[in-house]
């Protein structure tokens, strides 16, 4: 056993022996990263100083570690992609990637890569790409510290890091701006998704479908299209995002279309059309959140059933909660509602009496949207006073038994 071990420290150190350098510059005889590749062996680091480089579809097929220096630009000119992975064990970063093909039947893109494992995109500037990253059937990829920004041309515009059938993907620390969506997922399972910030972008800040068992943690989705859409999922954790600003007919902070047995907890939805809007939703755990200034805090449809609300903030909404039916099968409690006007007799911190969220003029505002020019009049502040005395329209199956008394601290 102990000669098995010294026979493979040997090998590895004399693999370590032979790895080389490989500078590519103006003024030298390696003037490409496309040549440099070509003449680079498996271990080499290739070194690209400061300049201007062309790169029309520079494929790097060999486990290399690839560094700039000083920012190089890798420039497609329009005319190609920029740069493809085709080999695994890949560390790619510090450069300018710009000018990608822009087409119709193929999704050129800035930096792609395809079938590989552990490969590293990091602390590059992706500029005027069609798609930015774009990753498919791979697994183990680390996408961090990028600088994405589209052409601005909502015609012309792919996603800014885009993934199809994927496994194990960490993205963290990117900036996506000007893209179609920032983000997209498609069939991508047991990612992690950190601390990005992705703003007006032309749709969604991030879309996902097909894809389970992801976590997202501390993004921020600002001013896009519309904010985040999560669809045909299940096991997602969504923890101490903010959705903010996402404003305009349809618009939604968070949509959540046919997602089961996730939680939804301490993210922030602020200035958002709707904070969260919900169909075909069941098991959902929506807690400890605050939804401050929006349109409608929550839009929960009636095909929605067994999801869970308690522990959030909601203040400042035109509509806490709004549905679409008369029979609501979720459960509301210990949630803070500022339009909330019980008692609190046993000083308990727990209001008294229960809270009903629907108001009769959301529910009118479902049936007959242009409902909204009669909004903070007399008549509809005393409909609503008046069903809350007597509720006959509101569902009453929405209430929330525990109503808190003081705002939470989240």
């Amino acid at each position: 056993m102990r000669s098995k071990i010294l026979i493979v420290c040997f090998l590895l150190s004399c693999a370590a022996l032979t790895a080389k350098t490989i500078i590519v510059s103006k003024e030298t005889a390696i003037a490409s990263l496309k040549a440099a590749v070509k003449l680079a062996a498996a271990g080499d680091t290739i070194i690209v100083k400061k300049g201007t480089y062309s790169s029309y579809n520079t494929i790097i097929d060999k486990e290399v570690v690839v560094l700039g220096q000083g920012l190089p630009v890798l420039d497609a000119g329009y005319r190609e992609e920029v740069v493809t992975i085709l080999a695994s064990n890949v560390k790619f970063d510090g450069f300018v990637v710009k000018k990608s093909r822009v087409g119709s039947m193929r999704d050129f893109a800035g930096i792609r890569l395809h079938k590989v494992q552990n490969v590293s995109v990091t602390n590059n500037r992706l500029l005027n790409n069609f798609f930015g990253i774009y990753v498919s059937d791979s697994k183990n990829i680390y996408i961090t510290g990028n600088y994405c920004r589209g052409n601005s041309n909502k015609l012309e515009s792919g996603n800014g890091i885009h993934l199809w059938k994927c496994e194990d993907i960490t993205i963290s620390k990117n900036y996506v701006t000007g893209h179609r969506d920032g983000i997209y997922f498609e069939f991508v399972k047991r990612s992690f998704i950190k601390q990005n910030l992705s703003e007006k972008n032309f749709r969604y800040g991030l879309h996902f479908m097909f894809s389970d068992d992801d976590v997202y943690i501390k993004n921020t989705f600002k001013g896009n299209g519309s904010g985040v859409a999560v669809m045909y999922s299940k096991r997602i954790k969504m923890i101490g995002n903010a959705f903010i600003e996402n404003w305009g007919s349809s618009i939604y902070g968070l949509l959540l279309k046919d997602i089961s047995r996730s939680i939804i907890t301490n993210n922030r939805f602020i200035r958002n059309t709707t904070g969260i809007y919900m169909e075909g939703c069941e098991g959902i755990e929506v807690t400890k959140n605050s939804f401050n200034n929006n349109g409608w805090g929550i839009r929960v449809l009636a095909n929605s059933l067994n999801n869970t609300f308690h522990v959030n903030n909601f203040s400042a909404n035109s509509f806490d909660v709004t549905t679409n039916g008369s029979l609501s099968l979720n459960h509301f409690k210990n949630n803070y509602w500022d339009k909330y006007e019980g008692y609190d007799l046993d000083k308990d911190g727990t209001g008294d009496v229960p809270y009903r969220p629907v108001s009769v003029y959301s529910q009118i505002m479902e049936q007959i949207p242009q409902s909204v020019m009669l909004m903070r009049s007399f008549i509809v502040n005393l409909l609503d006073k008046v069903e809350r005395a007597i509720p006959s329209v509101t569902p009453q199956s929405v209430k929330d038994e525990t109503p808190r008394m003081k705002q939470w601290i989240l």
